[in-house]
């Protein structure tokens, strides 16, 4: 019971770790809808969350083998690949952010991070009641 449990939290947790992360990167899109050349980006939420409960750590670091060479930043915690996202029509400027795309893919990772926290607090709810011994 207890290791079904630890599943499940730690499943809850993952989802809300890259819906939070996702939710920075297509709000960095819409932030940069005006910025010439800015290539939109997201990923695939389904094969990371796979490869996050998996344990599969493909992360590679990065080695300087001369002291010329740039310390790398850590700008994706969770290891995620991020991917450019195709654009239908791009602007002149070069710019592939198509506000539409970005504003429903916003809205629908924000309605699935409420789920998650609405799925997580209903779980507590439910031990807290059965550690009581109260009936639902």
């Amino acid at each position: 019971m207890v290791s079904h449990l630890d599943t499940e939290f730690k499943f809850l947790q993952k989802s809300l770790d890259l819906r939070a992360y996702r939710q920075q990167v297509l709000a960095s899109n819409i932030a940069n809808a005006d910025t010439p050349s800015y290539k939109s980006r997201d990923f695939d939420f389904s094969s990371e969350l796979d490869r996050a409960m998996g344990g599969q750590t493909s992360k590679l670091e990065m080695r300087t083998t001369s002291s010329r060479h740039l310390q790398s930043k850590q700008d994706n915690p969770l290891g995620v690949d991020l991917k450019y996202r195709s654009s239908v029509q791009p602007s002149i400027d070069g710019n592939t952010v198509d506000m539409d795309v970005e504003r429903s893919q916003f809205t629908d990772n924000a309605l699935h991070y409420q789920f998650s926290v609405d799925r997580i607090s209903g779980k507590v709810k439910q031990l807290l009641s059965a550690i009581q011994g109260q009936s639902q």
